[in-house]
């Protein structure tokens, strides 16, 4: 059903979109723990420890840190044109530029009806620099899967994981589906304690690779079942890297950012190629960790505002921007405050949002045409005050371009 015109649901409020219930349930828990592939020697600090200035040197410069695959833009860029007349917000007081310069915002951009409203960059940033997503790629991730199940590579979300995944056969993730990883609810066991050095976050995929199997496939493989697939939602960022490799696994050869690049990346236009982190084997994170300028942040939102269309060509499956993007979780699930689709965080109806750690999102409004995209180095991976900052913000944003 079309999002603009063929769903009713209330106006998203700035504490349903960043509030208490995202600060419990999820975002807190979208870190990146798992093992990245390192460029050079020594070896680098964990990513979710590094200075002030360690942020902002290196997230506009992932790749001089950690080993990345390219997607290639094509040779059209999609224009994003700037409207006549552009919002200037107040948000609790404070201007945007006040905003940016207190969280350590480096880019902000809202476009509304395909045209930018909003477009401001700090902490030194430039409009070409790419930012890196952290868990926004989740995201992408999924959406490259429905592409995927579109062009036949994978049947449907109802096959097991152990079709693409054969090391997994005789574990907990007998039984599980691909739906079961896009919703978070394989019913295996997993701690994803970032603080605690022998929780299953810290270790997983952290093993040397011996050039045969995956360290993250081989650790996934030796943990229990605790649930029914389909009824449990836990957070678990193995899973997402799991997902990463069905997909690419279901490619039979081709890499994701390969994928990534003919489906979306080229022909919607997008400005600059991207950039995706990869794994000790060298498989590309489905979980975490492609690199973008500020504004193909914002074409992906329009790429889903769309429904998953460029031009007259659906690229996802029919519906599946409103499946992927709406609640699938158990009534279980959903009575505790989880609100989750495929790898997209679900809003009051019909918002919906993509969210990174340390401040990076974008955020969908299909009744409002509006879409908006935000990259920051903030001080913490999330907490509370940091979640009801972005509320306000996004709040004085879509107030301001309503008028």
């Amino acid at each position: 059903m079309n999002r603009k015109t063929g769903r009713s649901g209330a106006a998203l409020s700035g504490a349903a979109l960043f509030g208490a219930a995202l600060f419990g349930v999820g975002a807190a828990l979208t870190a990146p723990a798992l093992a990245q592939k390192a460029v050079g020697k020594p070896p680098v600090s964990s990513i979710l420890r590094w200075t002030p200035q360690q942020q902002l040197d290196r997230y506009k410069a992932i790749e001089d840190v950690y080993e990345v695959r390219t997607i290639a833009k094509g040779e059209a860029v999609s224009p994003l044109p700037m409207a006549a007349t552009q919002i200037d917000p107040v948000i609790a007081g404070r201007s945007v530029e006040r905003f940016m310069k207190d969280h350590k915002v480096t880019g902000l951009i809202a476009i509304k009806d395909g045209e930018i409203v909003l477009e401001k960059y700090g902490e030194g940033r430039k409009p070409e620099d790419r930012w890196t997503s952290f868990s926004v790629a989740k995201s992408m991730t999924a959406t490259l899967i429905g592409a995927a199940i579109k062009d036949r590579w994978i049947n449907g979300l109802g096959d097991p994981v152990t079709m693409y995944i054969p090391e997994l056969k005789g574990s907990g993730y007998d039984g599980v589906n691909i739906r079961d990883l896009l919703t978070m609810s394989s019913g295996v066991k997993w701690n994803e304690d970032y603080t605690d050095p022998r929780s299953d976050v810290s270790r997983a995929g952290a093993g040397a690779y011996d050039g045969k199997t995956n360290p993250l496939v081989a650790y996934m493989a030796k943990l229990p079942s605790e649930a029914e697939p389909g009824s449990k939602f836990v957070y678990k960022t193995g899973e997402t890297d799991l997902a990463g490799i069905v997909l690419s696994r279901a490619l039979a050869g081709k890499s994701i950012s390969q994928y990534a690049s003919e489906k979306i990346w080229a022909p919607f236009g997008m400005e600059r190629d991207a950039i995706w982190m990869v794994d000790q084997a060298g498989h590309e994170r489905g979980g975490c960790c492609m690199s973008m300028t500020l504004r193909d942040y914002g074409r992906i939102g329009l790429f889903m505002l769309g429904g998953g269309k460029i031009g007259d060509r659906q690229v996802v499956p029919a519906g599946w921007t409103d499946e992927a993007t709406t609640n699938r979780l158990s009534p279980e699930a959903s009575a505790r405050g989880a609100s989750y689709g495929y790898f997209w965080w679900s809003r009051e109806a019909p918002n919906y949002e993509a969210i990174g750690i340390f401040g990076q999102g974008i955020a969908v409004f299909p009744e409002d045409g509006l879409v908006i995209a935000l990259n920051s180095a903030m001080p913490r991976a999330s907490d509370r005050k940091q979640s009801e900052a972005k509320a306000a913000l996004f709040a004085a944003i879509r107030e301001a371009a309503a008028k």
